[in-house]
């Protein structure tokens, strides 16, 4: 089997692999020869190009495109780069899949990272995220440590680094930040030590518009001629082998003239394929549209379908890729996308072919597309946001946000929130044509939509493949930065991210493809499963029974870290918060994210073995070194937003030691935003934190009581120090109480649907009077110099009696006041009522919980 000397690492494991640009014959063949060398199995493909998925345990693929797998997905057969062999041999055993899938959704699957001077809770957070995101992390610097996350060249790891001359990139933490905003992975340059460009150009600088691979064959649903292919010489256009033993359907819907129908014919039978008018026996179904009985057909009966676009991307490299990778390979939408049909859409800072794809998915979608921008034009995307264009969108209140929106709505098939931050950032340095084109459709999606239920006339075959879909849809992560992705399983649970009970894994197993599941195994003896690897459907993550005899530390350590993705994004997300001066960069602020994810351990410690079991698993593995254990932490008995609290005041450390006392105690301190229990204020203020949380109709608290909290270690009645500000109600005019009550029968939509304007200049800024309108369900915009009418002229209805009021929050300043007649003449042609008013407006209506309005408030009598 092996060599002498322990070294059948993979003699559990047996193999097929897939060849492609990356993975030719010739290594295919060095590959197979280190398996069989160290203990493993090899199974070639089958006559007819297919894998053997009952043999094997691993498929080694330096891709996803490749027809069975979704059915290896299903199957929960791990799919891995060439590089997992490699790292197996260097390490004498198996190393984790997670950072070896070749799926481009776990975009840190190349990194092996080593934070430098970073704060430790800071670390954690990036280290979780990326490792959540395929990555991996290493403690020292080696020879295969491809990024150190730093802020200066001056720690040890970066002088190592240099003297060694590794081939190792420094950068700075905001590229771990840009990359979890965006989900995708940009390029580092702008990022690297000891000189980043970030930092060192303006972001509004010119930056030429990069291209993109993952548009190849990919810019039009409907392409005009047929292509060369990529390999041929002279003259010859190859024999297309993708073609053999395929049966192709040509769509009416399609409008193919007879002599690129001939051409197309010669091409398959070349090939070894032949093309056939009957849905029903067809592999391949091409067609425009998603509509009409034989897309439904062939989609139910899991055929192949895709459009004409993806067949001529076949012809042209010889090689299969799903129609799903690639938005305009599969049949566009009749009509569009709803919610698009009205939507005018221009694009900027894009160009070459990311343009033309732009254009033509905005038209799939079935919005207008317009070259140039004007008034009208409802949506800008762009790829940076510093253009003529961006500018005028920012003056006309046109909505702004990147190609993901467009993308990522197309793909769900319905439209997404604009509000989704990923769709409004644009890193400082970064052309976002980079990672234009890397969505894929949501397949669960197009089934509930354009061809639900089941076929009418279903073969076996057809059945089979429907099973294998819907089990697939089980493996994979729901939503996050990793959705869609699937990590195949290994029976050692060190590494094993997918946990079930294996009644669950017995039942499917012998119903989908009616072979009996493998026998039980103790858990310790294989580092990967046992022959034949079949499905194991479930949710993610349970707890193993307590007969498993795995090691509880090392349990933890893969759970912790690798086995649930929405705590690590969701850690990292709140940590990246923390800004730096310059505002680029996830440190300083607040601390209560690190307190979620102690929780989220503590929990799972509760669930895991007992002390006797676990003292059994550890001498049964290996003897490690004994842990202090994890102190439990209890349960979150209220959330609580503070605002005006006085005690941190310039005294960081006693901040963080109070919110730990507090946590202990069963509070948690939650940032602004987000759901909570109790306001916590000194008195009754006006600031924005304040006006927001009060409008969810949260109790108001004295800030005595995280006070008395904090110097008692107990926690006292909150009924008890509800406060009591009677000068500052008399000076406002209000009970609090009766404010708090309105609150929360208003839910949130006290100025429901209200159009409220603000002037660019406003002192204190937009940003502030926006979150506190929009907190109460207001519909807030910008006005300035270059704004256009926003508001749509029309004739006044006699039925509908006074027109509807629409504000404009200003102050006195010149600039400010010679916008005051514009707003006025564009609401009155929009038969509204216009009212100028001073901010206190706005202000004053949210602390009393009540719309009202008085004279006073209006701009020309409140500031003369």
């Amino acid at each position: 089997m092996g060599e002498q000397g322990g070294s059948a690492v993979f003699s559990t494991c047996a193999f097929t692999l897939v060849p492609s640009r990356d993975l030719t014959e010739t290594v295919i063949e060095e590959l197979s020869q280190s398996i069989i060398r160290y203990g493993g199995q090899v199974h070639p493909q089958k006559r007819d190009g297919s894998l053997p998925l009952a043999q094997v345990t691993h498929i080694i693929s330096n891709t996803i495109d490749f027809p069975q797998f979704t059915e290896a997905t299903s199957m929960m057969i791990p799919v891995v780069k060439s590089k997992w062999i490699s790292a197996s041999l260097a390490k004498g055993k198996q190393a984790q899949i997670r950072p070896f899938t070749p799926d481009p959704r776990m975009i840190f699957s190349d990194v092996v990272l080593s934070c430098a001077d970073i704060p430790d809770r800071d670390k954690d957070a990036i280290i979780g995220a990326t490792m959540a995101m395929g990555g991996m992390d290493s403690e020292n610097v080696t020879k295969l440590t491809t990024h150190i996350c730093a802020l200066s060249m001056n720690h040890k790891k970066v002088l190592t680094v240099q003297e060694r001359k590794h081939k190792c990139k420094i950068v700075l933490p905001h590229w771990f930040d840009d990359c979890f905003k965006l989900g995708k992975r940009i390029d580092e340059g702008p990022y690297l030590l000891p000189d980043p460009e970030i930092l060192r150009v303006r972001p509004e600088d010119h930056i030429e518009p990069p291209s993109s691979s993952h548009l190849e064959g990919a810019t039009s649903a409907r392409p005009d001629y047929l292509p060369t292919p990529t390999d041929s010489t002279a003259g010859d256009r190859p024999i297309p082998t993708v073609f053999n033993g395929k049966k192709v359907m040509l769509s009416a819907d399609l409008s193919i003239r007879d002599r690129l129908r001939k051409i197309l014919l010669d091409l398959f039978s070349s090939g070894g394929g032949e093309l056939t008018d009957d849905a029903e026996e067809c592999d391949w179904f091409i067609c425009h549209y998603r509509e009409g009985p034989q897309y439904i057909h062939a989609s139910q009966n899991g055929k192949t379908v895709a459009n004409l676009s993806w067949l001529y991307h076949l012809i042209t490299t010889n090689e299969w890729t799903s129609p799903l990778r690639r938005l305009l390979h599969y049949p566009i939408p009749r009509g569009g996308i709803p919610g698009f049909q009205d939507k005018v859409i221009t694009v900027s800072n894009y160009g070459g072919e990311a343009r033309i794809y732009l254009e033509n998915l905005i038209t799939a979608a079935g919005a207008t597309y317009t070259k140039t921008m004007k008034a009208d034009n409802t949506h800008l995307i762009t790829a940076r946001d510093n253009s003529e264009k961006c500018d005028a969108a920012r003056d006309w209140n046109i909505d702004m946000a990147n190609h993901l929106w467009v993308e990522e709505s197309y793909a769900k098939c319905e439209m997404q929130s604009i509000s989704v931050s990923k769709y409004t950032h644009f890193p400082p340095r970064t052309n976002l044509g980079e990672v234009i084109g890397q969505t894929f459709l949501d397949e669960s999606r197009l089934r509930e939509i354009y061809y639900p239920g089941a076929p009418v006339k279903a073969t076996a075959a057809a059945k089979r493949k429907r099973k294998i879909m819907d089990l697939a849809d089980e493996s994979t992560i729901a939503d996050g930065p990793a959705e869609g992705v699937t990590i195949g399983r290994q029976a050692n649970k060190d590494f094993d991210v997918m946990k079930d009970t294996e009644a669950e894994y017995t039942e499917k197993t012998t119903e989908v493809f009616g072979v009996p599941a493998p026998s039980k195994r103790r858990a310790t003896e294989f580092a990967t499963p046992a022959r034949p690897r079949y499905v194991r459907a479930g949710k993610e993550n349970d707890t193993p029974s307590t007969t498993s005899s795995v090691s509880r530390s090392a349990k933890d350590k893969a759970l912790s870290r690798l086995s649930d993705i929405a705590p690590d994004v969701a850690l990292y997300e709140k940590e990246k918060k923390r800004g730096l001066k310059d505002g680029h960069g996830p440190w300083g602020g607040k601390r209560a994210a690190d307190l979620i994810e102690r929780e989220h351990l503590n929990r799972r410690s509760v669930s895991s073995l007992t002390t006797a079991e676990e003292n059994d698993a550890e001498s049964k593995v290996e003897k490690r070194p004994a842990k202090k254990a994890r102190p439990t932490l209890p349960d979150v008995e209220m959330r609580v937003i503070l605002t005006g609290f006085k005690r941190w005041v310039d005294d960081k450390s006693k901040e963080d030691g109070d919110r730990k006392k507090l946590r202990d105690m069963g509070i948690m301190v939650v940032q602004d935003g987000q759901a909570c229990d109790y306001l916590i204020a000194p008195q009754l203020v006006r600031t924005v934190k304040f006006l927001r949380n009060l409008s969810k109709g949260a109790t108001v608290l004295s800030s005595n009581w995280i006070e008395e909290c904090l110097d008692t270690k107990q926690v006292p009645d909150p009924a008890k120090y509800i406060l009591k500000d009677k000068e500052n109600e008399k000076r406002f005019g209000l009970k609090l109480e009766t404010s708090i009550k309105r609150a929360q029968r208003n839910k949130g939509k006290l100025l429901w649907n209200t159009p409220i304007y603000c002037t660019s200049s406003i002192k204190n800024g937009t940003e502030s009077y926006k979150a506190i309108a929009e907190a109460n369900g207001a519909i807030f915009m910008v006005y300035a110099a270059r704004s256009g009418t926003t508001i749509k002229p029309t004739q006044p209805d006699e039925d509908e009696g006074a027109p509807e009021p629409v504000y404009l929050l200003t102050t006195a300043t010149p600039e400010e006041k010679r916008l005051w007649k514009k707003f006025e003449d564009m609401a009155r042609k929009g038969n509204m009522e216009p009212r100028v008013v001073a901010s206190d407006w706005l202000l004053d209506v949210v602390m009393h919980q009540e719309v009202s309005f008085d004279s006073k408030y209006l701009a020309k009598d409140f500031f003369s």
